[in-house]
This record gives C-alpha cells, sequence and structure tokens, in this order.
C-alpha cells in the first residue's frame, strides 16, 4: 500500500493544509478526524489498517484532511456565529480546494466516500447531506448530528443552521437534494454501550428525519458491548465497506 504525506496552501484558510492519501486507484474516501484531531489520526488509531484490504484490492483510496476543530466548533470563548462561520471556510477549504485536488492526482470523475468516527462523523454526514453533488456515500461512526451540541441554542444564526444537520434535513423540500440522498448509499451507526448516550439520541434523531422524509438509510444500532472507541470503529468501518463491496458499490 503506497502511502504520500501531501499538502498544499488553502486559499480560504490561509495557511498550509496538511493531508496523507492511502492507495493508488479505487473510490476516494475522505475520512474526518474525531474531535480537534490531526490528519495522521486515521492512521495512528489503525483505521488505515482496518481498510487495508480494500485498498489493496484497489476499491478505496483513503484522504484523510486536518481539521480545524479547535478554531472553530470547540473554541469555547468564540461566539457560536463565529465558529459557524469560521467553520464554513473549512467548508469551502474541502469542497472547493481538496476535492478538485483530488480529481486532479487521481482522474477521478465520479462522486467520492465520506466518512469519520464521533466529530468525524458529524463532518462526514455534513459534507454529504450539504454536498450530495460530491459524495455519493456516508459512512458516519458514532456521530453527533446537531449543532446545538457544540454551542447550544443558536439555530437563529444562519451559519449555525447550515451545519445543523437535523435541522437542515428536517426543512429540506428541493428535490435536487432529496433524489441525489436517495440514490446515495447512507450508513449511520452506533453502539451502543459506554459513552456512546449522545451518539444513540442523534442518531435516532437523524433517522427519524431521515424516514419521515422518505430517504433510504441503514441506521444500524450495535450491541451494549460496543463502546465509543476506536477498537469497534476499526470493526465497524471494515464491515461497511465489506458490505458496500458485496453491493459492487466501491
Amino acid at each position: 500500500m503506497e502511502i504520500k504525506y501531501e499538502y498544499f496552501h488553502s486559499k480560504h484558510l490561509d495557511r498550509v493544509m496538511e493531508f496523507k492519501r492511502y492507495g493508488e486507484s479505487g473510490k476516494p474516501m475522505i475520512a474526518f478526524p474525531s474531535s480537534g484531531g490531526r490528519f495522521f489520526e486515521y492512521e495512528d488509531f489503525k483505521m488505515v489498517d482496518a481498510c487495508r484490504p480494500f485498498i489493496e484490492e484497489g476499491l478505496i483510496q483513503i484522504f484523510t484532511p486536518d481539521s480545524i476543530d479547535r478554531e472553530s466548533w470547540l473554541e469555547d470563548d468564540m461566539w457560536p456565529g463565529d465558529r459557524a462561520y469560521r467553520h464554513n471556510f473549512y467548508v469551502a477549504y474541502i469542497i472547493e480546494e481538496l476535492v478538485p485536488y483530488i480529481r486532479d492526482k487521481t482522474g477521478y470523475t465520479d462522486k467520492m466516500i465520506t466518512t469519520g468516527c464521533s466529530m468525524g462523523a458529524y463532518h462526514a454526514a455534513n459534507f454529504f447531506f450539504r454536498h450530495p453533488d460530491v459524495f455519493d456515500t456516508m459512512i458516519a461512526l458514532s456521530g453527533i448530528y446537531d449543532a446545538r451540541f457544540f454551542v447550544g441554542d443558536y439555530l437563529d444564526i444562519h451559519d449555525v443552521y447550515l451545519n445543523s444537520p437535523v435541522d437542515y434535513l428536517a426543512n429540506i423540500t428541493d428535490s435536487w437534494y432529496i433524489d441525489q440522498y436517495k440514490e446515495s448509499d447512507i450508513i449511520i451507526c452506533s453502539g451502543t454501550g459506554d459513552w456512546e448516550e449522545d451518539s444513540i439520541q442523534h442518531t435516532k434523531h437523524l433517522k427519524h428525519i431521515l424516514e419521515q422524509k422518505g430517504i433510504p438509510a441503514w441506521v444500524d444500532f450495535w450491541g451494549n458491548d460496543v463502546d465509543h472507541d476506536w477498537p469497534w470503529w476499526r470493526i465497524q468501518i471494515a464491515f461497511f465497506l465489506g458490505h458496500l463491496k458485496q453491493q459492487n458499490k466501491l
């Protein structure tokens, strides 16, 4: 498996943004780090090893961007509107800079996979639901899907609302979005063991909204021995990628 460390200067964030690439061919999968995590986290916690068979088979290639969570959602001293506004620069970096870079380097022109664990699952879901023109597959593990979790009840601020999936999905009526969601593979998973209380609540809420909208999704709750932790996320990502492989969707 080929591993490359890469970086370029982001005009939206006005800094050099680092990331790693694992593999040379297959469907690109952008894997977001957990709360405040770095671009090397997915490798350090052996998530890349869990995906290795799919990488070596040429089915997927993984890109692991850095986060700016500590300058946005996790910056408690910043006004909630500014936190969400700052996060939108990160959205612009991913969609307008990293995705075109990936397309240029790989020659891949179809839609991609977005994934992550914990806060990374929030990012995965938010990017998928905001940009179904870019992603057609989402694997969100133990996620949070309501921006109130980060900033409290500030949904009257447009930038906060724009990044709260359970809120904008509940109100969405545009068929351009809904039709693309229905043609996609939406996988949302949570354990029911230790430290999964918030994820269980958020996952159930998201499941209810998707059902109301008639949007198919595989929402999977694993057992009460399945904790909010990396060993289980390694098992889950391999399981769900295996399912997609069986369905010839990789």
